[in-house]
């Protein structure tokens, strides 16, 4: 199978060094020109939970060719007006395009692609550029998880194929409800991560706090009514169904955040997407992610008041209204989770 992974920056390099290091025909491409070059000449190099360094071979967009069986397509999804057209021309009529990207892009991506094109999957685990070169893996070995799907649910022998490769790159599971698989991710994506990005810090710096604990459990228990009312059933990732967070909170607050430190224990180093763009200086994902829930939530009729806060704070720090910083947590007005169930 002939793969090109579209958007190679901390989680493609990874991924595209271990489906290489399993013998997978694949090309790593980002518009980086400085990290491509530095794959070609050097490796990809995987430090952090694991050490690895693997010769790869790394392209920009412009110098991608011919007909690709498989696209890993893991661009920002602040980018894909420009990259999803520079794909087309190397998809033929075979072709299959699965977006690994935060949110939930699926529809996004059929609309350009074409839905009979369209798989898609939620990463359970998290990377850090560091340098040109040099991801850094974050979360735990074992965390390397991906939940993947046919967008009408039904189990091809093409996400089978998928799989197997991904599988090379971690453990990957078939999903029969893709959306909800998307809504599980999303959950993470918006509360730690998005609390993450609003205060400038790690999931573990979260988890250390109080405050910014229940804050980032406040939003779990946003998205979880949000989908509620949306008629979305979230599906367990990692072996965990957050659709009990809800009775677990109804019974004891202090049992809920001890399963929310357990649950992100394992990706303590952690280092929000969106904030390592801001610390960079470009644009992130705010308005796929917790802007998209803020829309979403509006649209089903429910209060999200935390997760619109940390979407303001977002905003405005990519907007230079607000500084990058914990004390940011001083912005954000949390009550006890009972209230909120």
């Amino acid at each position: 199978m002939r793969m090109a992974l579209v958007g190679a920056g901390s989680m493609g390099t990874v991924i595209g060094a271990l489906l290489t290091r399993g013998g997978e025909d694949i090309v790593l491409v980002d518009v980086n020109e400085a990290h491509v070059k530095a794959m070609n000449e050097r490796g990809a190099r995987i430090t952090g939970h694991m050490e690895l360094t693997v010769p790869v071979k790394a392209i920009t967009p412009g110098e991608m060719e011919g007909i690709y069986d498989l696209i890993i397509y893991l661009v920002k999804t602040t980018y894909d007006d420009r990259a999803l057209p520079q794909i087309l021309p190397h998809l033929g009529e075979n072709s299959a395009v699965i977006t690994l990207q935060n949110g939930v892009p699926e529809e996004r991506v059929a609309s350009v692609v074409g839905r009979e094109r369209t798989l898609g999957g939620a990463i359970g685990w998290g990377a850090t550029l560091l340098e040109p070169g040099v991801s850094e893996l974050t979360s735990e070995v074992e965390a390397m998880t991906y939940d993947i799907g046919e967008m009408d649910g039904s189990v091809t022998e093409r996400v089978k194929a998928v799989k197997s490769v991904l599988d090379k790159a971690g453990k990957a599971e078939i999903t029969t409800n893709l959306v909800g698989t998307r809504w599980t991710k999303l959950l993470a994506n918006v509360s730690m991560s998005g609390l993450g990005t609003a205060l400038n810090c790690t999931y573990g710096d979260i988890l250390d706090n109080e405050k910014a604990l229940i804050a980032a459990t406040s939003i779990i228990v946003e998205t979880l009514k949000t989908a509620r009312a949306l008629g979305i059933r979230m599906e367990p990732m990692q072996g965990v169904d957050p659709n009990v967070l809800l009775d677990v909170i109804r019974e004891s607050e202090e049992n809920a955040l001890n399963i929310i430190r357990m649950v992100w224990g394992r990706h303590r180093d952690q280092v929000p997407s969106m904030l390592q763009d801001l610390r960079k200086g470009l644009p992130c994902e705010v308005e796929t992610l917790n802007g998209y829930l803020s829309a979403k939530s509006a649209e089903a009729g429910v209060p999200t008041p935390v997760n619109d806060r940390v979407t303001e704070i977002i905003r405005g720090i990519q907007e230079g209204r607000y500084p990058l910083s914990f004390g940011n947590l001083d912005l954000i007005e949390v009550r006890p989770l009972k209230e909120i169930v």
